[in-house]
């Protein structure tokens, strides 16, 4: 099976696969950001896997909505992208995707620098680390990067080095359902594929809004789980984004992606 297929297994619900990990690796309840960074700048990489990474995917900044971010990502010219996901080492790698809803948040931060300029930020699921280099570019004051999957962590700092970036702080700790600090602004894109995770998402970001008046914004191209979740009442509509022709074949035909800002009620909160 091409890796095409493997995707194409991943839209249809093998995501539930990785949603049960988000559910089970929960972080505790005194969790910080300073004490659960797993790679910042200086760090070095296990040369295995960076030798792995590099050979086994693609340098690449079209086909998407932000030209002006090199990532390394899983290409029909990969070698994974013919043979069987089972022979890939280290399990599945949904971080060497660039997701709709992670170009459009992207996109909007590098065309809107003034929406995370100074600020802290948090990318949640941040995956190939695009929208935190986007943060980054835009004069981010502090950017912490999460995502469970290790392998997303040392992706991330070879795309730094591709941005000419120092690599920014990256947990990959459960943070959900757990204290994540003050922060300014949460992004997440691509994060409402699993109802039991959506709803363990949607009470976690209502929390930080309340206690720490956290500023949040989603993006998604309109997935079925998203729009039929309790949360699409709460949110506001920002930006809408046509998507490339590559992404939308590589995305079942979707033709946008958008971003939301999440703003929940006072009755929803209570």
């Amino acid at each position: 099976m091409a890796f095409r297929g493997w995707k194409h297994l991943f839209l249809l619900g093998r995501q539930n696969t990785f949603a049960k990990a988000w559910r089970s690796r929960r972080g505790g309840p005194s969790l910080r950001w300073k004490r659960c960074c797993h790679w910042s700048a200086g760090k070095s990489l296990n040369p295995e896997v960076r030798a792995f990474l590099e050979e086994n995917t693609e340098v690449t900044s079209s086909g998407h909505l932000t030209p002006e971010i090199r990532l390394r990502l899983l290409t029909p010219r990969c070698r994974f992208w013919r043979e069987k996901p089972d022979l890939w080492p280290y399990g599945d790698p949904f971080w060497a995707i660039y997701w709709p809803g992670g170009q459009a948040l992207s996109r909007y931060i590098l065309d809107n620098p003034r929406v995370v300029k100074g600020r802290s930020v948090l990318d949640l699921g941040s995956g190939c680390g695009a929208t935190a280099i986007a943060a980054v570019m835009s004069g981010a004051s502090q950017v912490l990067a999460n995502d469970i999957d290790p392998i997303a962590g040392m992706a991330m700092i070879l795309n730094c080095e591709l941005n000419h970036l120092n690599p920014f702080p990256i947990t990959i700790k459960n943070i959900i359902n757990s204290d994540a600090g003050n922060w300014d602004l949460i992004v997440l894109g691509d994060m409402f594929y699993d109802e039991q995770l959506a709803d363990g998402l949607h009470r976690w970001l209502r929390k930080c809004i309340r206690i720490q008046q956290t500023q949040v914004l989603i993006g998604d191209p309109g997935r079925h789980q998203f729009l039929s979740h309790s949360i699409h009442s709460q949110l506001h509509k920002v930006i809408e984004y046509s998507l490339p022709e590559y992404t939308r074949q590589e995305n079942n035909g979707l033709t946008s992606s958008i971003v939301w800002s999440y703003q929940p009620s006072n009755s929803v909160e209570n």
